[in-house]
């Protein structure tokens, strides 16, 4: 049996708002933007390069929800976003205003780094340690 994670829904204020930041800011690529009817969009992201899985931007349907933008983890970091080269990518987001929780650290199972988006998710941008690895 093969499996894998293919969307993570992701509440956002606007689907605007949403695309502008992991797209703009993060240089996600748009995967699909489809009208549902009713103002509601299938709007999904992913990161450059390929695997993994998308986020699914949804807006918020009820004031439930919209008090959950940002805190789907309850303060914890949510979302883990691994990268090839940390530095470039570390650079390229402060150049893009993303708002790093901390300097980066290196860690036994890489290079990581909290970042924040602008509507409270914390995010993990991660280069992972490879087996064999000094730092490994």
């Amino acid at each position: 049996m093969k499996q894998a994670l293919a969307t993570v829904s992701l509440l956002v204020p606007s689907y605007e708002a949403g695309l502008s930041f992991y797209v703009d800011a993060l240089g996600f690529r748009l995967v699909e933007d489809t009208a549902l009817g009713s103002g509601k969009r299938w709007v999904t992201v992913a990161p450059p390069g390929g695997g993994g899985a998308r986020l699914l931007l949804t807006e918020p349907g009820s004031p439930e929800q919209a008090a959950a933008i940002g805190r789907q983890a309850g303060g914890r970091v949510f979302l883990f976003l691994e990268t090839d080269d940390f530095q470039r990518d570390h650079r390229r987001y402060l150049a893009a205003g993303v708002a790093f929780l901390e300097a980066p650290r290196h860690e036994a199972y890489g290079t990581v780094a909290v970042f924040q988006d602008p509507f409270g998710n914390k995010w993990d941008l991660l280069q992972p340690a490879h087996k064999g690895s000094p730092s490994a």
